[in-house]
Formats: C-alpha cells, sequence, structure tokens
C-alpha cells in the first residue's frame, strides 16, 4: 500500500504534480493545497469557488489516471500531525519520502 501527499502549488503546474504522482503508483492519495485559505470562505467567493473546481478537476484526474483512492483534502500541515506518507511529491520538485 502506498500513501502519498501531493502538495498543490501554482493552478499552471497541475499537469505535472499528477505526472509526478502518477510515477510514484499510489493506493491513497492525500492533497494539500497551502495558500492561506481552506477555499470554502465567503470572505472571496469568486476565488475561492475557482479553487474548489480545480481541486475537483485535480482530483478527478488523479483518481482516472492513478486508479488511487483520494483520502482528504486538506489546506494546512497540521491537519496532518502524527500522519505517515510514503512519499510527497511537488510539480516543481523531486519526491521526498516522509
Amino acid at each position: 500500500m502506498s500513501d502519498i501527499l501531493a502538495i498543490v502549488e501554482q493552478a499552471d503546474n497541475d499537469a505535472q504534480l499528477v505526472d509526478e504522482i502518477a510515477r510514484s503508483h499510489p493506493d491513497r492519495v492525500t492533497v494539500l493545497v497551502e495558500n492561506g485559505s481552506d477555499g470554502f470562505s465567503d470572505a472571496e467567493p469568486v476565488r475561492d469557488r475557482a479553487l474548489r473546481e480545480r481541486l475537483m478537476r485535480l482530483r478527478a484526474t488523479i483518481e482516472a489516471r492513478t486508479g488511487a483512492v483520494i483520502t482528504g483534502l486538506v489546506g494546512s500541515r497540521d491537519q496532518l500531525r502524527g500522519w505517515r506518507f510514503d512519499r510527497v511529491v511537488t510539480a516543481g520538485g523531486a519526491p521526498s519520502f516522509g
């Protein structure tokens, strides 16, 4: 069983992120979006709606391409305390192990 933490960064890197995830052949993926917002606030509804739509597309693409289950979407590393991942991937860098 392979657990991956995928860190979402710039929107123009989503395809590269999915490529990195697919190379890891995960069974489960947790997606971390560290952007200062949980993506579901009332303060910036247009930006938050765009983020929700982006995450829905990203989730569907990851599931279709890898067959992995998305175990969660989180907005902060604090939410992941105590969690262990076999690999941490980002679009811009080499995968690391967690």
